[in-house]
């Protein structure tokens, strides 16, 4: 029942409580962005959703316009401290998480939910192997399992595992667990890099 009604519940809710925040938060960083290099305030990132559905997940930008995409050995996306792509205000937003937060737009609409797995990236949705497509079983979260415990401090696979975890064993209790840490894992800067 949490999983098929009260979570969608709660992500309406919570969502719509904070968009009047969220609204005061757009504009200064919509300036700073603007400032910074003059490119789009938004980036869209093809991911997969829920049942290997694609979506559009949106952030803030931080890098700059036609900034290559690199990688990790392992397929994940490359994230220094030194990462040269990254502008100075993207940076700030990064480390804040700031960056994250136009996804309650995907919220409200039904792509992403408060709590879930991480969306991976559209490119690699032929490369799941069948111990973590289980992961895909539920909606993709603004924040996760992984990111709350690991932020980018584990493969690719390690990550998928879990999440596929997660998937299987999703509560009430689960959810808030991650929630009080993903706010820890925040504050303390926790695993921002992955180099």
């Amino acid at each position: 029942m949490y999983v098929h009604f009260f979570k969608r519940m709660i992500d309406l809710a919570l969502s719509l409580l904070a968009i009047p925040f969220w609204l005061l938060l757009l504009i200064p960083v919509a300036i700073a962005i603007k400032l910074d290099d003059g490119g789009p305030i938004f980036y869209s990132s093809p991911r997969v959703g829920k049942n290997f559905r694609k979506f559009g997940m949106l952030k803030f930008r931080s890098m700059m316009v036609g900034a290559p995409d690199l990688r990790n050995d392992d397929g994940g996306t490359y994230n220094a401290v030194d990462d040269p792509r990254v502008t100075r205000v993207g940076r700030f937003l990064r480390e804040t998480s700031l960056d994250e937060t136009p996804q309650i737009l995907n919220i409200i609409k039904g792509d992403m939910s408060l709590i879930g797995p991480r969306p991976g990236d559209w490119e690699s949705v032929d490369t799941y192997e069948d111990d973590e497509k289980d992961k895909c079983k539920v909606v993709p979260g603004l924040t996760g399992y992984c990111q709350a415990y690991y932020r980018n401090n584990a493969s690719v696979r390690e990550k998928r595992l879990k999440d596929a975890w997660y998937a299987n064993n999703v509560s009430f209790a689960l959810d808030v667990r991650i929630f009080f840490k993903t706010i820890s894992s925040v504050l303390k800067h926790e695993n921002l890099y992955t180099n």
